[in-house]
């Protein structure tokens, strides 16, 4: 086995985008989490592939951070390398394929069409009169539903106050208010753990609620390719408009948080079986069921990972007992238990 060497990786994206020790707290939306080991941000496909190659090579534990908004690490910390696709406020003319927004509008030609679709192995135009986005995995989907909204385009409209990046979202078949990302998706590129890329269909991806293939075999997302209907522009920013009102009203956005705690059980609605329970505002230290929305663990506080475990297993112990329901997390770990 070799060793690992920080100067590998420093090599591959730049000494000024590798820090030790670096406090993931900062880089989650719930706020909590210890430091990692090192902390890289590669920029572009093959910089990532690379990373990941070598870190295989060597044996040393690696995990992707996007946006960290659905993620709970631990007090200590991450004892490996966190290759974050999130870098802000940074022009999409400037930064690599991973932060990139790319819009083909539908009256495009079909020679440019068929161009993007060959790049992502879609051997066919799903429709003549159908825009063609794609999109890095490091983009925010936030920062995406506003771009496709901008140009009239139809369907992403659920995803504007989705608080991750793309490649989370399609990791997770995110959605919410009816839509889902396998409505709209045509194709995406991954990277697998050698290092080498992939392309899949969406058919081939697998989505289903909170699930697809790039859990099932460990893939990494590099970018995806949409298709739209062209809409009407000002019909579509007063939805996205409404959705964004309905999600301040009724979620706990003031808080740090990991979005919706658990997942949907079959029959069931988990903040209103948690509700029933009694459990709104249960608390350990700093981390409670929210009192607007039962569904949402917050941090209202300095709350840590060992709080926000107790308050979690304390929901799921309850609700079992008194309902029988079976309580899953949609919230990742890191590490994982």
């Amino acid at each position: 086995m070799h060793i690992f060497e920080i100067d590998r990786l420093e090599q591959i994206v730049g000494k000024d985008r590798v820090r030790k020790e670096e406090p993931l707290a900062k880089h989650t939306t719930f706020r909590i989490g210890g430091p990692a080991k090192w902390f890289v941000e590669p920029d572009s496909a093959e910089q990532l592939a690379a990373c990941i190659k070598y870190l295989e090579e060597v044996q040393m534990q690696w995990y992707i951070l996007g946006n960290g908004s659905n993620l709970l690490v631990a007090d200590e910390g991450y004892d490996g390398v966190i290759l974050s696709l999130h870098r802000m406020n940074k022009e999409a003319e400037q930064v690599g394929e991973l932060h990139q927004i790319r819009i083909l509008p539908a009256d495009a030609s079909e020679t440019e069409k068929a161009a993007v679709l060959e790049e992502y192995g879609v051997k066919q135009c799903i429709s003549t009169a159908k825009a063609y986005v794609s999109a890095g995995a490091g983009v925010m989907l936030s920062t995406l539903a506003a771009r496709i909204a901008d140009q009239g385009l139809a369907g992403f409209e659920f995803a504007g106050g989705i608080p991750g990046t793309l490649g989370g979202a399609v990791t997770m078949n995110a959605g919410a208010y009816g839509g889902e990302i396998k409505d709209v998706i045509v194709a995406a590129k991954m990277i697998d753990r050698t290092g080498k890329i992939h392309l899949f269909s969406a058919e081939e991806l697998h989505l289903s609620y909170r699930h697809s293939i790039v859990q099932e075999q460990g893939l990494i997302v590099v970018s995806a390719l949409f298709a739209f209907e062209q809409g009407d522009r000002a019909q579509i920013k007063a939805q996205m408009q409404e959705l964004n009102a309905k999600r301040r009203e009724k979620q706990p956005l003031e808080y740090g948080s990991a979005g919706s705690t658990f997942k949907r059980p079959e029959g069931y609605f988990a903040g209103k079986l948690i509700e029933d329970a009694g459990l709104k505002g249960y608390r350990v230290g700093d981390i409670m069921v929210s009192e607007k929305h039962c569904g949402f663990v917050v941090n209202v506080g300095q709350g840590t990972c060992a709080q926000a475990d107790a308050v979690i297993r304390h929901v799921q112990q309850t609700v079992k007992e008194q309902f029988g329901v079976t309580l899953e997390t949609e919230v990742k770990r890191l590490p994982e238990q």
